[in-house]
């Protein structure tokens, strides 16, 4: 009955053995192994742009930090939502890597509006050398309360961005999750809908740890290797990094695992609403937000259940509704997600 983060689901057996196999002979270090070449082709292939530049971290805040900071110079700022991954959840990361960068929030409880951007980019004046400057747009998709964009609205986004000349990166930590959602093509969510730079995540799909940073403007990705080196975040040994990429783009893995996230996650609110529960964001991938009382969070929590406590504690009173964060990877089987609703 885990429901705390897709980070802490196991890793997927196919993935595993392409690491396993990939712990053989010798093969060149930092980027040049064989392996990459497969990655890089299967990226381009799936994004339909054969000539991006594809790179490959460890983790998803370099992959978010490294990428930004390519886009934005120390006196500039980057725009993202309040409930942004980068702004909730990334240590100040994104402004560490760019030197010093803010970030500029634009205020919601969820989604960006290409609205509440353009209130934010448009008072910025190029040509006042005492306020930050305009820097890139990022986009987070999912979103940290669950929320899909549709591509309309990430073409209304980007389309503001370009209004003013700032690119977009779009942090894709669950890149499947969202585009499995919408049923689209992976070049649909990204730079058919005007956006420069993603990261395609793997570590909550399944990964044992990898991230991808795709770039479709190809003037930036020299920086980027420049910055990832700077970082520390090249790896030496960077064939275990290609192996687990490799292993999750074969017969299309990275899409069955998101699927099926979210097909559990589906099944598990399904059974949420059944017995009362209230959702304060309507689920759409695999990443739930519901209200139910707290006697039933004690009952949960005594029995095993492990998922995080959104607006309250678990001690006081029994009737009192209490929301909770709960979040499905490819892994949980039905058997479990059955266990804990048994306990409403």
């Amino acid at each position: 009955m885990f429901f705390a983060s897709d980070n802490a689901g196991p890793v997927h057996p196919q993935i595993m053995e392409r690491v396993i196999a990939a712990n053989a002979d010798y093969a060149m270090p930092y980027g040049k192994d064989p392996i990459m070449d497969e990655v890089r082709d299967g990226i381009r292939t799936a994004f339909e742009a054969p000539e991006a530049a594809v790179y490959l971290v460890a983790t998803g805040t370099a992959a978010n930090a490294l990428a930004l900071a390519t886009y934005c110079q120390p006196w500039q700022t980057v725009f993202c939502a309040k409930t942004a991954h980068i702004q909730e959840d990334e240590c100040n990361a994104p402004e560490f890597y760019a030197g010093g960068a803010k970030l500029t929030i634009i205020d919601t409880d969820d989604k960006m509006t290409p609205e509440g951007l353009r209130a934010e980019i448009e008072p910025r004046d190029p040509n006042d050398v005492h306020s930050a400057q305009r820097g890139p747009v990022s986009i987070t998709q999912v979103t940290e309360r669950g929320s899909v964009h549709s591509l309309d609205e990430i073409r209304a986004l980007t389309a503001v961005a370009r209004a003013f000349d700032c690119p977009v990166h779009l942090d894709g930590a669950r890149f499947a999750n969202a585009m499995m959602a919408l049923g689209c093509t992976p070049a649909e969510m990204t730079w058919k809908a005007g956006v420069d730079v993603v990261s395609f995540g793997g570590t909550k799909n399944g990964c044992m740890g990898v991230e991808a940073v795709v770039f479709f403007d190809l003037e930036k990705a020299w920086e980027f290797e420049l910055r990832r080196k700077r970082g520390a975040h090249l790896f030496s040994k960077h064939r275990y990094l290609s192996a687990q990429m490799a292993g999750y783009l074969q017969d299309d893995l990275w899409k069955k695992t998101a699927a099926q996230a979210n097909e559990n996650a589906a099944y598990l609110a399904n059974g949420l609403r059944n017995a009362g529960a209230a959702f304060l964001h309507e689920p759409q991938a695999n990443m739930l937000f519901a209200r139910f009382p707290r006697a039933t969070h004690q009952k949960l929590h005594a029995a095993g259940a492990k998922y995080y406590l959104w607006d309250g504690p678990l001690d006081g009173p029994s009737d009192e509704m209490v929301a909770a964060r709960m979040v499905c990877d490819w892994s949980i089987s039905r058997d479990k997600i059955d266990q804990f609703l048994s306990h409403f």
